[in-house]
């Protein structure tokens, strides 16, 4: 891979992480495809980012239509779910002229992702002055399949959110059950779950403020269920706190907050102690509050303030899903329904 192309693709991500504020997730989703693409860029002998023109981005994305077929286009909808949870994305490419050993086709979400990462890369490029012209500019974003959000029923959530024996609990057990009972509670990423600080807490108020994407606060509402588990969690976090401790406010058994991937798997343990027999994922409890929220008669808006959404079209999903699930008791109880 041409080192200068790579060289700057990783100052396009210092931009995002400290001008842009980007959140994680973007910064490494963007991370695996623009390393996508300077390793194909250095097979065809690109090796300074103003010799790429409109007709080399055509190529690539012509490229990726060619590879075998994918199993399924979930699959391959989000590069994240092609490893396992929270391990990040690295720039690397293979022996020259090799295919990568995932090699797939990918499907219009995935296509979607690679065609704006290529725009806002060749944007930062542009303004700052490493080109002098926008190969990217006029590359078509194409249609993203509409994949609703999957959410646990009530009865899952009730069974996911058992407080735990208090004769027996320890300080992880509290944790984990503060952890699930805020995510659903307040619909926050597991981004915000893991960077949330006890500063954020106004438990006696009834709510948290969160730092979402791009540095965005909102205040989101918490409820009693959740502030009951909360201050049980608290009361006995100072167990778990070491001399280096953040003030994060979930923190493990080693003092330190949590990583991506061990948040993860914290909660995926505590779906399979409860017996839940799907897989579930932490973004699951996220939109389980907004469906849930849908179901019983939120107004559209309330959510999209909640979640923190910059665009209504964003959560509109969510409205589908709940047409879904109305449709489906309608033909269950109405007495003309089949």
């Amino acid at each position: 891979m041409g080192a200068g192309l790579t060289t700057l693709v990783e100052e396009f991500l210092v931009h995002l992480r400290h001008e842009r504020g980007q959140a994680e997730h973007t910064q490494r989703t963007y991370a695996h495809q623009l390393g996508q693409f300077t390793a194909w860029a250095a097979r065809r002998g690109l090796t300074a980012w103003p010799d790429v023109k409109f007709r080399d981005l055509m190529d690539y994305l012509e490229h990726l239509g060619t590879r075998p077929a994918a199993k399924s286009p979930g699959d391959l909808a989000d590069p994240e779910r092609r490893r396992k949870p929270g391990r990040p994305a690295k720039i690397a490419a293979g022996p020259a002229g090799a295919e990568p050993a995932s090699a797939a086709r990918l499907s219009p979400a995935s296509v979607y992702l690679q065609v704006a990462a290529l725009r806002a890369f060749f944007r930062f490029a542009l303004d700052e002055g490493f080109v002098t012209t926008d190969p990217a500019e006029n590359l078509a974003l194409p249609k993203r399949w509409k994949n609703l959000p999957k959410a646990l029923t009530e009865e899952e959530i009730d069974l996911l959110l058992a407080p735990p024996d208090a004769a027996v609990a320890g300080p992880n057990d509290l944790c984990d059950h503060a952890v699930l009972e805020l995510a659903y509670a307040s619909g926050l990423r597991l981004a915000e779950l893991r960077g949330i600080r006890l500063e954020q807490l106004h438990l006696d108020a009834g709510f948290v403020t969160v730092i979402g994407k791009g540095d965005k606060e909102r205040v989101v509402p918490v409820g009693a269920r959740a502030v009951t588990a909360l201050r049980r969690y608290l009361a006995i976090r100072p167990e778990l706190v070491r001399p280096k401790s953040p003030a994060a406010v979930f923190l493990t058994s080693r003092g330190s907050a949590f990583a991506h991937v061990t948040l993860w798997l914290r909660i995926g343990k505590c779906v399979h102690r409860r017996g839940i027999g799907r897989h579930v994922t932490p973004h699951m409890l996220r939109h389980s509050f907004a469906t849930h929220l849908m179901e019983h008669g939120a107004d559209l808006r309330v959510i999209q303030e909640l979640l923190g959404h910059a665009s209504i079209a964003t959560t509109e999903v969510y409205t589908h899903v709940a047409g879904q699930r109305l449709a489906e008791i309608h033909d269950r109880y109405h007495p003309r329904a089949r």
